[in-house]
């Protein structure tokens, strides 16, 4: 065993028996890095992923290998999952270096952390398409002994160019004249139209949900926008991207028909895919959508559960071949019903799920819905589902990565919340008390439970939002004050100049998404563009919005102005870069406020159960400012400190939401 047995990270424990002397990333390591006078090779993955696995195997377990990094290096291992602000960092130098980024990261550093050289996957051997791990290794050697004065110039010209790309939020000048957002989200609407593949979804293979754009088209009630949403998510819940034996998505498609996944799970797309599903149902009317989002969820609830929080993700092989937990073939099939005395559906199984003797992977076949057949198992074959879950689970399953991630978890709470199921939204709300117990240790958030990493804004936004959710489901003031409370140390600990006031509410220069706690990182950066996942700078935006709307806090709103100023000409010029930046701004520029006062009652019932886009809600007897002087039974609606005549009947309260979208 090394050093990473003890750590909170799985993917760090995957490699605790490697021969390597592996450190993990702290500032003792970046010390013996000095002492020795040695360069650092630092290896940046997560647990699910699949190259990680390769490289480990063929390099970091070959003892060879290992003696010569021992020998000549210190070796860092990093959790990109567990520590995403030194992911940033040096993804941003390898993208730099080769044109390109990807897991696992290999990055070149000397002692003080700046990079020289970086890369993704080496082979163990050289090959006329790559240069092998250890020739590398020993190039890297060679020149650090005999060149040093060369690998620092070019540490200190990478380290110059890594900077002024991670700082260039702080070049852009704020724009503090009106957006147009109706524009911005029509440039969206046609960018997005412009890259909708015929098979669903934006762009051709390797084909990732992209759930941001969906919930963007939702906003549009035009032909194309409706076809694009209506295309892209059935096609995902009805291709091989849906696992329709066991439940859940992939990570993402391998071909343009959503086919072949790669087959791991990550908590973080599930949470995602289940909210688009269900605002998409909510707006559509869509029973369907609805349907795969509780079987997301439901697959969550089920397989990724752990006394702290649910799970970071599933690996994507099992007993080391990729899928092999997922797919069929027919002869399977066949013993699976016969086993079940199920023999009499033979055919309309592998014709429903597309199981066929060829198979779409290695000679077998990824269940997807044959066209035309419905999302829902229809009643005569559930019997046989169920057979096929059972025969699935006892085959060798991939390794779960435990770690309970913030962020991760207040996605999930809010899907669950946006359910409109009492029990499901129970079980949100029990999800928040679970993280708040685990995750705020001696007044202070982390990211991973126990005294992991630090939180990062990202984490403490999806917090404040999940939190704003649960209040606005019931008025429950405790809510609203635990909102307050992570508003208020997000912004102490992440804000970057004077802190916003509600004299001064457009001061500072933005989020760091690293807090001012962290001191073992090169520079502390600030997200923007939106990935896999939101921006922590789109998802605080929406968050301080809220909750500035709710609780009448003009440094709040004036905070997430700013983060809308400071973005001003991307979304203006690059609105498909920061799709949820164009949803949140919405929040922050034209917010509007519904406040019903009192129990719940139809008015407020209605509005709770109405898809209502940039709109707050706020019910009960608590301290929420706008309830002040204001009656029960009725409902006022208001933008910008103007507020329409209060109504009685959802019917007026409807025309009133209807004239001011």
């Amino acid at each position: 065993m090394n050093r990473l047995a003890s750590s909170t990270s799985a993917y760090l424990r995957q490699h605790a028996t490697n021969p390597v002397d592996w450190w993990p990333w702290d500032r003792e390591a970046l010390e013996r890095s000095r002492e020795l006078d040695r360069p650092i090779f630092l290896s940046i993955g997560y647990a699910a992923c699949h190259w990680c696995h390769v490289m480990a195997h063929e390099s970091f377990e070959d003892e060879v290998t290992a003696e010569f990094l021992n020998e000549h290096f210190v070796a860092i291992k990093v959790d990109r999952e567990e520590r995403p602000d030194i992911d940033a960092i040096y993804m941003t130098a390898t993208q730099m270096v080769t044109g390109q980024g990807g897991w696992p990261m290999s990055v070149f550093l000397l002692p003080d952390g700046r990079p020289f050289l970086a890369g993704t996957y080496f082979p163990p051997s050289d090959s006329p398409a790559a240069v092998g791990f250890p020739t590398l290794l020993r190039a890297v050697h060679d020149a650090w002994a005999n060149q040093r004065e060369l690998v620092i110039e070019q540490a200190d010209q990478l380290d110059a160019a890594l900077r002024r790309e991670l700082s260039f939020i702080d070049h852009l000048a704020p724009r503090r004249e009106p957006l147009d957002l109706a524009s911005i989200q029509r440039q969206l609407r046609d960018d997005l139209l412009s890259r909708l593949d015929e098979h669903g979804g934006f762009g051709g293979a390797p084909k990732f949900p992209r759930p941001s754009y969906v919930t963007a088209l939702l906003r549009e009630s035009d032909e194309p926008s409706r076809h694009a949403v209506d295309l892209t998510l059935n096609a995902m819940s009805h291709g091989g991207l849906y696992d329709h034996i066991g439940g859940g998505f992939a990570r993402y498609s391998v071909d343009v028909r959503w086919r072949v996944p790669h087959f791991e799970k990550m908590l973080c797309d599930q949470a995602l895919l289940a909210l688009c599903y269900l605002r998409a149902s909510d707006v559509r009317s869509n029973t369907e959508w609805r349907a795969v989002a509780r079987e997301t969820l439901d697959f969550v609830r089920r397989d990724l559960a752990t006394t702290d929080g649910y799970a970071s993700s599933l690996d994507a092989d099992a007993n080391g071949v990729e899928g092999s937990h997922v797919t069929w073939t027919p002869e399977e099939v066949a013993s699976v019903l016969r086993d079940a005395n199920l023999t009499d559906f033979m055919e309309a199984t592998l014709r429903r799920w597309q199981i066929t003797s060829t198979g779409n992977l290695e000679g077998r076949s990824v269940p997807a819905l044959a066209p035309g057949e419905p999302f829902a198992t229809p009643p005569s074959l559930v019997a046989v589902q169920r057979a096929l879950q059972a025969a699935r689970a006892l085959r060798p399953q991939p390794p779960r990565d435990d770690k309970v991630v913030l962020e991760w978890n207040a996605m999930v709470a809010r899907a669950l919340l946006a359910t409109n199921d009492p029990s499901l939204e129970a079980e949100g709300r029990t999800l928040l008390d679970s993280l708040r117990a685990t995750h705020l240790v001696d007044g202070e958030w982390y990211r991973v439970a126990r005294r992991g990493a630090r939180a990062t804004a990202s984490d403490l936004a999806w917090l404040i939002d999940a939190e704003l959710d649960v209040f606005e489901r019931g008025g429950d003031d405790e809510w609203l004050e635990r909102a307050r409370a992570d508003a208020d140390y997000l912004v102490q600990h992440h804000w970057d100049g004077e802190q916003p006031t509600r004299e001064a509410p457009d001061a500072g220069r933005g989020l760091y998404e690293s807090s001012d706690l962290v001191s073992d990182i090169l520079v502390r950066t600030k997200g923007l563009y939106d990935g896999a996942t939101p921006s922590g700078h789109a998802v605080a935006t929406r968050a301080l919005a809220r909750l500035g709307l709710i609780d009448e806090r003009a440094d709040v709103l004036g905070a997430a102005r700013r983060l809308v100023e400071l973005a001003g000409d991307v979304l203006i010029r690059h609105p498909t870069s920061v799709p949820d930046l164009v949803d949140a701004a919405g929040f922050a520029v034209a917010g509007v406020e519904v406040v019903i006062p009192g129990p719940a009652n139809p008015l407020s019932d209605h509005v709770r159960l109405k898809s209502m886009p940039h709109a707050v809600l706020v019910t009960g007897t608590g301290s929420s400012p706008l309830l002040a002087g204001r009656e029960s039974g009725w409902a006022y609606v208001c933008r910008r400190n103007v507020c329409q005549v209060p109504v009685r009947t959802v019917e007026e309260l409807d025309d009133q939401l209807r004239s001011i979208r």
